[in-house]
């Protein structure tokens, strides 16, 4: 269980173990005997690595993935600017600053933490991975050399993770393909996205291609497909060139390999227990005592969700849902109910109701605590802290058939796309009749009524009206990986994202799909550009 992320702990215990043996020896001995024989040593010349141990060291790469669900991470920056989730002011607060309000207006500056974390996140993943190559290239470390060239791949394959995460949100980053102290050149978007794909297609043959708890929350072959597979469905905004065949090809080696299956269970993937789930792909593996991060939970849900889950700790009640968003979903589909938090919540001792979530939220800038619904997907164990036990099933299989059907509907193959939709949404229908859906469907507009909201919950201005082309399919998407922290990934690639008004948003431009960079990096490497469209 946790396995990558308890390796490093191990190793410490271990350390601490036999400096305790050492110093006790001292301390049995004295000072008084110099010419002690020695019966074994270990030693630069003599010291053989083991398995944990080189897992251990490759650890600081992985560890700063855990901020993707952390305060004002990864998460608050893929959800907090779309359609989906809104962070209010509330009697207890909430406004922060205005931090939320300018995530929902797209209005956010060079010193905005959100935008801000992700990128040093990313960095700091990206120079942990390439201090572990420079240290296993300087021939310091006692490997073989099969060891050194799947340590070499696995590094150059997360530092891709990172960048795929950066391609995406800030687009013109530089590539630092070694670990240096020189400040680092700036390279376009373009650039960015070619090295991501010219690195997974080149490392993808050197990693391991079995599924195990040895692997877990790895870069394996097959979350290295994922991950190219995902660059590839975004190639059209990355690159200006789209590539929906190699997704395809990419998502057809996870699909073919056997390794994965849908999950029987929607809610099982995100469980606390859900590191057996076989729909994960790769996984960012938490434990509340040990590998903590994962908060996002304290924002979503209110102080007396304390009472209703059992809790150790006390959530701080902010963000919800957009009405607009809940409003798209069928009433027969289970994900609402397995998503969202609404209506009573029920007092887990006496089951007396504590209060009731309504679904209205008037306006961002004031909103009773109660109103909007809560996001419930992760699972809230009795005894839960502020921080969960949940893995995050940050690549998921179901992703890969959404993935490669979206690319069927894009190039003309709409009834084989529609099969596989169908495949996804069975597991949330009790009805399997209701689960279907057919090529011509999935090309309709989206279901979502776009336009900014009036405090009675009527549409108050339309704005951009026109056809969201494959709309269904953005919709199909939201219903599945809500809260998964990707939906302003999906919208920019249907075109929304920069044209639509949602709640009290309103577009502000094309420019808005990269973020600023930070104030601090701009000063601090004068070979940075700002972005275009921020000052």
């Amino acid at each position: 269980m946790k396995n990558l992320f308890n390796q490093l702990s191990f190793l410490k215990k271990k350390i601490l173990y036999f400096g305790l043996i050492i110093i006790a020896g001292l301390s049995l001995s004295g000072c008084t005997d110099l010419n002690e024989e020695v019966f074994s040593e270990v030693t630069e010349s003599n010291f053989v690595a083991s398995q944990s141990d080189i897992v251990a060291i490759m650890a600081s790469a992985y560890t700063p993935l855990r901020y993707v669900m952390d305060w004002q991470g990864l998460f608050d920056v893929q959800e907090e600017p779309g359609d989906m989730f809104v962070t209010p002011t509330r009697p207890n607060g909430w406004d922060d600053g205005g931090t939320y309000k300018r995530m929902h207006f797209h209005e956010w500056t060079k010193t905005d933490w959100q935008p801000r974390n992700t990128w040093i996140t990313c960095f700091n993943g990206i120079n942990a991975a390439n201090r572990v190559m420079l240290q296993m290239e300087s021939g310091n470390f006692p490997i073989s050399e099969e060891q050194k060239v799947a340590i070499l791949a696995e590094m150059r394959a997360v530092r891709a993770l990172y960048y795929s995460i950066l391609v995406d949100t800030h687009g013109n980053v530089p590539i630092i393909p070694n670990y240096s102290d020189q400040l680092p050149v700036q390279n376009t978007r373009v650039e960015v996205y070619n090295f991501i794909v010219s690195e997974l297609n080149e490392v993808i043959p050197q990693l391991p291609s079995k599924v195990d708890k040895s692997t877990y929350g790895r870069m394996t072959q097959w979350s290295a497909y994922h991950v190219l597979a995902r660059v590839y469905l975004n190639a059209e905004v990355y690159s200006g060139t789209a590539q929906w065949q190699k997704c395809i090809e990419a998502c057809d080696k996870i699909i073919q390999s056997g390794l994965f299956r849908k999950s029987d269970s929607y809610k099982a993937i995100f469980s606390a227990t859900n590191e057996t789930n076989p729909e994960m792909v790769f996984a960012i593996p938490y434990d509340q005592k040990y590998a903590g991060g994962f908060s996002a939970h304290m924002k979503m849900l209110l102080p007396g969700h304390r009472k209703v889950f059992g809790m150790e700790t006390q959530p701080w009640g902010g963000s919800s849902c957009n009405p607009q968003f809940i409003d798209t979903y069928n009433p027969k589909d289970n994900r609402l109910k397995d998503t969202w938090l609404m209506g009573n919540q029920y007092n887990a001792e006496n089951g007396n109701v504590e209060f009731v979530l309504t679904k209205e939220m008037p306006s961002i800038y004031s909103c009773d605590a109660t109103q909007g619904f809560r996001c419930g997907k992760y699972q809230i164990q009795t005894g839960a802290t502020g921080s969960l036990n949940n893995d995050l099933p940050f690549l998921r299989y179901t992703d890969v058939l959404m993935m490669k059907a979206e690319c069927l509907l894009r190039t003309g193959q709409s009834d084989a796309a529609a099969q596989l939709v169908t495949e996804v949404r069975t597991r949330s229908f009790d009805n399997p009749a209701d689960a279907v859906v057919t090529g011509a469907e999935l090309q309709q507009n989206s279901g979502f009524k776009y336009g900014t909201l009036a405090e009675d919950g009527t549409i108050d201005q339309l704005g951009d009206q026109s056809t969201v082309q494959y709309g269904r399919f953005l919709d199909e998407l939201g219903w599945e990986f809500a809260a998964e922290a990707r939906r302003r990934t999906d919208m920019i690639r249907f075109g929304v994202y920069q044209k639509k008004n949602w709640y009290n948003h309103v577009p502000k431009g094309d420019y808005t799909t990269l973020f600023p960079i930070g104030l601090e990096e701009l000063n601090t490497n004068k070979n940075l550009k700002q972005n275009p469209g921020y000052l």
